[in-house]
């Protein structure tokens, strides 16, 4: 593997400054921004999931985008309820199209990750394709997806601790756009399955 040693940024953002992690990826190739699980229970950037979803997006070439969401370390504000959250995705999508031109937008998240992500996504037309891990539409409504016709690969553990896995399966049947990918025996943060995690990341453009 490749030795991995991302660039240290701040960021501006819709509360103040932001605090992220960017790798270049090749010219022309995808750029993705990836959105960390709930601030309020932890979630960063660092995390485990996102650091590995990230890795396989380099694997790939792709320019990832890891960020901080508002009061998170490094990110002034503080927590907004999933509303100023949205706004900082978004922050994210204009500094990368900026930095990378030429390339497809692309959109990941985890967990709470997905709700806010997604949210951005959902309204910007930049975006080409979306990935969810452990979309956690147990504790908030997806229903903003409903109409989608973009490409939305959704990833989930089948003992998942935190997002039931029947619930994730049943709002994915509900969705024309969805490849859906289960991980065996994977609980919420796919303790022993970061390498099969990476590989249905790395299929993202397989739909």
């Amino acid at each position: 593997m490749t030795e991995h040693r991302p660039e240290k940024l701040i960021l501006q953002g819709p509360a103040g400054q932001i605090e992220a992690l960017y790798h270049q990826g090749k010219v022309g190739k995808p750029a993705i921004v990836v959105c960390h699980p709930h601030p309020v229970y932890g979630g960063t950037m660092r995390n485990k999931v996102v650091y590995w979803m990230g890795r396989a997006f380099e694997e790939m070439d792709y320019s990832v985008l890891r960020f901080n969401f508002r009061g998170v370390e490094k990110s002034e504000g503080q927590w907004d309820e999933g509303i100023g959250e949205v706004d900082d995705v978004t922050a994210m999508i204009d500094w990368l199209e900026q930095k990378n031109p030429n390339s497809p937008l692309y959109l990941a998240g985890f967990s709470f990750g997905t709700y806010a992500g997604l949210q951005a996504a959902r309204k910007d037309d930049r975006i080409q394709r979306m990935l969810a891990v452990a979309p956690a539409v147990n504790l908030w409504s997806f229903d903003f997806m409903f109409g989608e016709t973009r490409p939305v690969t959704v990833i989930q553990g089948t003992i998942d601790e935190i997002v039931p896995f029947e619930q994730v399966q049943a709002w994915v049947k509900k969705q024309a756009n969805i490849q859906f990918f289960t991980v065996e025996d994977a609980g919420h943060f796919f303790p022993q399955h970061l390498e099969e995690l990476m590989q249905y990341c790395k299929r993202i453009e397989h739909q």
